[in-house]
């Protein structure tokens, strides 16, 4: 259940507020565009049902990532048993980029670790980056399986070999599927309750591997129908497929990376903010994603002849407003300024 946190006021000359705030609304696509946009690109976020506290975030995270990871290694494992009794190439390299998608559990498993320490005097916002860091890792790790998934395919494409027991090939293609979507559902699941763009991310990596998983089985089929290169041509379609669909992550990642926000999530927060009684314009705001919690700070315009503690007072409810309207928002600072005090600094 969404727990709304506490605004911990501090003052200046101003007055502000600084707390930890959560939450944000997103705009739903319907219809078959809807369904493919949420099942390639999710939200991140989950306002109905999210986890604010984050520690309590970071610690689902980690045991996401320890399901995950086991899951994805026995599918891993059953792939390659088949491998070696059937010399697939299509499967190699599906068998291949499934184990480098369980290694990539093991960055991301560190970074939550590390954003739960406290920030310290070099780290003065924490180490909630070492999560973007971490998605960093994970897709040069994936460039690397989409390279030897393809060097193996052009290899086998130049020396062909007869393959064997393609109905092992057939059923640990679907294996393959079946493994990759229960990681992906659980991955995206966590990730957009934690607020985390890079587990979501290596969901959805998890998923577009379970789809490759069923080309291994076109690839058996083909060669099952006298069509022997089906197998390397599948092959090298699934490593075009892994470095075109890392493309997204690479820029998910990269926009994090130069403290890029989602547009409705600064919309969310100018409607809570202006919404709130005394507050005449919202001149400043900033958002940005720590791993999967944000930081920001905003500047409220109030009215010239308020007094300090009633623009206090008004700051006060802006952070409560803001707390029910944007989950996983931490150090949010809130500073009031009258409209002569705006006048005079022009």
């Amino acid at each position: 259940m969404s727990r709304p946190g506490p605004v911990h006021e501090q003052h200046t000359d101003h007055g502000h507020s600084q707390g930890h705030v959560h939450g944000h609304e997103h705009h739903h696509h319907s219809g078959f565009k809807g369904w493919l946009v949420e099942l390639f690109v999710p939200h991140t976020h989950d306002a109905a049902d999210s986890i604010d506290d984050a520690m309590e975030a970071s610690t689902e995270g980690v045991r996401a990532l320890k399901i995950s990871l086991f899951l994805l290694l026995v599918t891993t494992l059953l792939q390659f048993l088949v491998v070696l009794i059937s010399g697939s190439v299509a499967l190699l390299a599906d068998t291949i980029h499934n184990f480098s998608d369980a290694l990539t559990a093991v960055p991301l498993w560190v970074a939550f670790i590390l954003g739960r320490r406290a920030a310290t005097r070099h780290y003065t916002y924490g180490f909630g980056r070492a999560e973007d860091l971490a998605g960093l890792f994970i897709v040069g790790v994936v460039a690397l399986s989409a390279v030897i998934a393809a060097w193996q395919s052009v290899d086998r494409l130049l020396h062909p070999q007869p393959l064997s027991n393609l109905w092992w090939v057939f059923a640990a293609g679907l294996i393959g599927f079946a493994g990759n979507e229960a990681v992906a559902m659980y991955r995206i699941r966590v990730g957009r309750r934690i607020g985390s763009a890079a587990l979501v991310a290596d969901g959805v990596h998890a998923r577009t591997d379970g789809f490759t998983s069923l080309a291994v089985v076109l690839g058996a089929v083909g060669v099952m129908l006298g069509f022997p290169l089906a197998d390397p041509i599948v092959g090298m379609f699934i490593s075009a497929a892994i470095l075109v669909l890392l493309w997204g992550t690479v820029r998910s990642i990269g926009r994090r990376l130069m403290d890029g926000i989602e547009p409705d999530l600064i919309d969310a927060a100018h409607k809570a903010l202006e919404g709130t009684p005394g507050v005449l314009a919202v001149p400043r705001l900033q958002l940005r994603w720590s791993g999967h919690r944000l930081q920001g700070a905003a500047t409220l315009l109030v009215a010239h002849d308020v007094s300090l503690a009633a623009a206090e007072q008004t700051t006060h409810e802006a952070g409560q407003r803001l707390s029910h309207a944007l989950p996983k928002v931490d150090d949010m600072v809130l500073t009031p300024l009258t409209a002569t005090t705006k006048g005079s600094r022009a």
